[in-house]
């Protein structure tokens, strides 16, 4: 959006024509533009408006009603934090002390929306013009909260009266490709990583697949999972980080009830004196647990066996089994790993396997895998099963050999 639209759109009759559109729906988006057309809206506001309306639809999975209120870029919209983890930022510099917040890579708002809302001051910055601009439209509502179109790197913190500091750095190019290198991150980690030595209460968000090599030793490393999906890595150093540095990861589930939590730690007690725990391992009991991704992905695999009272079905494979069911988690806590009973180990042969389903009457399969290069795809293909029974399998390694579980879901545990 060049700067002239977003002023059509920010007239009186371009905010009200945006918000009296229709629910956006890709299939009468082309109506749509025609009919506004045909009224004599202006092809750049219609154009704006029809944008808008498809950025908050998308916007939506991750911000909830408050995306019906916002203006976004598509890059904007990418990069939002959801609103339940940008929540989870929020409380953690209100329990740090921290009283003004420096947003240094704020895009569209987000995390600034939820620092303001739980009655922080804060600063927001953004290199983008454009994305500057629809941030201060997002945070018109908190009057303690600035919007400054500027790079955030050249902010005197101190003179700000910053006691805190956010940064969210882009991890992907203009063209969309994603950055892995974090020297290459916009701005680059380690320039954002010195600012602690400014301003200690710092956070920074960055991807989930962040390598554990390199990363700062005085931080507290937290992965994030939103409903099985592991949606970020956030790096807090100083008072964000009140039980010291180390590896953790916070499972977030939606209930009926609203959302569960469960944050899994390196235990202080395992003798190991980090986040190393050398695990048990074992034979297949009549349990399994798939451990959540971001149990996974903060190597806290080992602490979810001894959580679940289990052991690992191979060294190298993220399995837990147990001989009886874990105990489900109390209400309003997350389960940090999905379970099954299992129903039958076979080692992996696949014209045994395809006879030993057809016998079953399955048609209909359900395919998990960890440590094995068949795909689920090429698995049902190449099986061509018929029938109206269902069943899920296991693909994985177990001592080193490749096996199939035959397994049916217990529900959340762990």
């Amino acid at each position: 959006m060049d700067p002239a639209s977003l002023t059509k759109l920010l007239s009186p009759e371009g905010w009200a024509l945006l918000n009296a559109l229709p629910p956006y729906d890709e299939a009468q988006a082309m109506v749509l533009a025609t009919r506004l057309r045909a009224e004599g809206v202006d092809p750049d506001l219609a154009a704006a408006v029809l944008t808008q309306s498809r950025l908050r639809a998308k916007a939506r999975t991750k911000l909830g009603s408050f995306a019906d209120g916002m203006l976004f870029t598509s890059d904007g919209v990418e990069q939002a934090t959801r609103l339940v983890v940008a929540g989870l930022h929020a409380r953690r510099y209100l329990a740090a002390g921290v009283t003004k917040v420096a947003d240094l890579t704020s895009g569209v708002g987000a995390d600034a929306l939820a620092f303001a809302g739980v009655g922080l001051d804060v600063l927001a910055t953004d290199i983008d013009e454009m994305t500057a601009a629809m941030a201060t439209v997002n945070l018109r509502a908190f009057p303690e909260a600035e919007v400054r179109h500027t790079d955030g790197l050249d902010v005197d913190l101190v003179a700000e009266g910053v006691d805190g500091v956010y940064a969210d750095p882009a991890r992907r190019t203009r063209g969309g490709k994603r950055i892995f290198d974090p020297s290459a991150y916009a701005p680059p980690l380690d320039a954002v990583w010195a600012l602690r030595d400014q301003v200690p209460a710092l956070g920074i968000k960055v991807g989930p697949g962040i390598p554990h090599h390199g990363l700062p030793d005085d931080a507290e490393v937290q992965w994030v999972s939103v409903d099985g999906d592991v949606v970020e890595a956030g790096l807090w150093f100083g008072p964000l980080a009140p039980d010291g540095p180390g590896r953790s990861a916070h499972v977030l589930r939606t209930t009926a009830q609203g959302t569960a939590s469960r944050t899994l730690r390196a235990r202080e007690t395992d003798g190991t004196g980090g986040a190393e725990l050398v695990p048990e391992v074992g034979a297949v009991g009549g349990y399994l647990y798939e451990p959540d991704g971001a149990v996974v992905r903060a190597g806290l695999v080992a602490h979810a066996a001894a959580e679940l009272g289990g052991r690992l079905v191979d060294r190298t494979i993220a399995y837990v089994t147990t001989d009886a069911p874990a105990a489900a988690p109390s209400s309003g806590v997350a389960p940090i790993a999905t379970g099954f009973r299992v129903l039958d180990v076979l080692p992996f042969n696949l014209k045994k396997l395809k006879a030993y389903l057809r016998e079953r009457g399955v048609g209909r399969l359900t395919v998990k895998k960890r440590g094995t290069a068949v795909t689920p795809e090429q698995l049902r293909s190449q099986l061509a099963l018929k029938g109206d029974a269902a069943a899920t399998l296991v693909l994985t390694r177990i001592a080193g050999r490749q096996h199939v579980l035959v397994v049916e879901p217990l529900g959340d545990r762990g």
